[in-house]
């Protein structure tokens, strides 16, 4: 089974969404679909007049910036791809973290940067997601997610990604997939010719530090190796077009 990771770059951009529904219908495995939705998110606040700021991938969160997440990631990019799939048969359902109580988390605390409500994952209800995989449903996950005092929380949809498949490999071998606009890391963000296919824990400390991987690939990889330490089974970076080929992006390895 794979859970697969779709950046709100992809929803933007309708033909590539509409390419990857057809494959996710090919398959012949279920699979959890966890999308984030920060270019809507970006959009729906330079039109309401709330500043974006985001440090090192991550979306610093007060009271506005969260009513625009939860618009964005619960609804409009949420139904968007729910709406893909049911398109093509599967039987798509939209969830949040607070849906059910499906993924909780713990509000972040303020040290050298107070990242407001923002919640990291403490649990995934991974009972739940496997009785709705058993009855048929695919689960649509955005990263809204449950505080314990029932704070609405906004997460990384990358750790919540890494999380659900931590979770659910309890029940089976997981592969872990995150959906980029490139064919994976790259050495050069600008050629697609410098894709680095195998990546190890400690080459990424080296290109990290000489600043060769910023920005949004950074939650994904530190979130990708979290995943793979936790046990699943692997974890790539790949462009959508290429989920049908096994030897396709960037394989995240230990060693």
């Amino acid at each position: 089974m794979i859970v697969i990771k779709i950046g709100g770059r992809l929803v933007e951009h309708p033909p590539l969404l509409e390419r990857l529904a057809d494959t996710l219908a090919r398959r012949p495995h279920p699979f959890i679909v966890v999308h984030g939705g920060g270019v809507l998110a970006d959009t729906l606040s330079l039109a309401l007049g709330i500043e974006t700021r985001v440090i090192g991938g991550r979306r610093v969160t007060d009271e506005a910036t969260l009513r625009v997440a939860v618009m964005a990631y619960a609804g409009w990019v949420n139904k968007t791809i729910v709406a893909a799939l049911q398109r093509r048969g599967i039987n798509a359902c939209g969830l949040s973290g607070c849906d059910g109580r499906l993924i909780t988390s713990t509000r972040r605390p303020a040290g050298e940067i107070d990242w407001g409500l923002v919640g990291d994952v403490d649990r995934v209800d991974a009972p739940a997601l496997a009785r709705l995989l058993a009855g048929g449903i695919t689960p649509v996950l955005s990263p809204i997610t449950l505080g314990a005092d029932g704070q609405l929380l906004n997460s990384n949809a990358d750790g919540v990604a890494a999380a659900v498949a931590a979770a659910m490999r309890e029940h089976q071998p997981i592969d872990l997939l995150f959906c980029l606009d490139k064919p994976g890391v790259l050495l050069d963000a600008a050629d697609p010719s410098s894709l680095i296919p195998r990546l190890t824990r400690a080459r990424y400390r080296e290109l990290h530090l000489a600043g060769a991987i910023h920005s949004g690939m950074i939650p994904k990889l530190d979130n990708a190796f979290k995943a793979i330490a936790a046990g699943v089974h692997s974890a790539r970076l790949l462009h959508p077009d290429d989920l049908g080929n096994p030897d396709a992006g960037t394989t995240i390895t230990e060693n």
